[in-house]
């Protein structure tokens, strides 16, 4: 940050980020008069996190690895992190492990409503992903209302509101650090296919190319 004078470094209107609490800490201080936002992509990945976590937890718990329970777990873990609303309720599939025809609906149900913490921890991920499609006043809504599960979710609502004026920028602005993700995987990459350089300008010249 050497190369920005102080008068540069707060003429920044907005900087967005992950949840990394040590980011958030010095990009206060150097971008004085900017507002964090913290990048959709994050949160959501967060609270998927952890409903995968207690996804694993309850096939854990459970003394059958045999049950429908258990196979609807384990094979079809996508289902439980995909938006409700597309969830397929009409037409029966053949679900592939499970070894049944039944909804995509159907299958969800079994597990939700038969865990009741499960329940919660689904809930909680759903509510905050259709939130930051919303507006402010719901994802708001969503965090206060929570109800605790005793899992990995009950931290991640209260970091979620902990950073609560930076969650809700997420909501209000259309930024995302997507642009600057993607070109960091691409030169990491960029790495490991070439074993690492040597010639540093090299190495820097294909960055270039990676940009252009």
């Amino acid at each position: 940050m050497n190369r920005c004078t102080n008068r540069e470094r707060a003429a920044v209107k907005s900087v967005v980020v992950d949840l990394n609490a040590q980011y958030i800490k010095f990009i206060k201080a150097l971008f004085p008069n900017a507002r964090i936002i913290i990048d959709r992509f994050h949160i959501v990945q967060l609270v998927g996190r952890a409903l995968g976590n207690a996804r694993i937890s309850l096939m854990k718990n459970m003394n059958d690895c045999h049950c429908r329970e258990y196979k609807i777990l384990k094979a079809h873990w996508r289902l439980f992190h995909k938006d409700s609303a597309d969830l397929e309720a009409a037409r029966s599939v053949y679900l592939r492990g499970v070894n049944e025809y039944m909804t995509q609906q159907n299958a969800l149900d079994l597990i939700v409503k038969n865990h009741p913490q499960f329940e919660k921890v689904y809930d909680a991920y759903q509510d905050v992903s259709n939130a930051l499609k919303g507006k402010s006043e719901r994802l708001i809504a969503v965090l206060e209302n929570y109800r605790r599960s005793g899992q990995n979710m009950d931290t991640v609502i209260s970091t979620l509101k902990n950073n609560m004026a930076a969650v809700l920028n997420s909501v209000e602005y259309d930024f995302s650090n997507g642009p600057v993700e993607g070109i960091n995987r691409r030169i990491k990459s960029l790495k490991r296919s070439c074993f690492g350089f040597r010639n540093l300008d090299n190495f820097r010249k294909r960055i270039a190319l990676i940009r252009s």
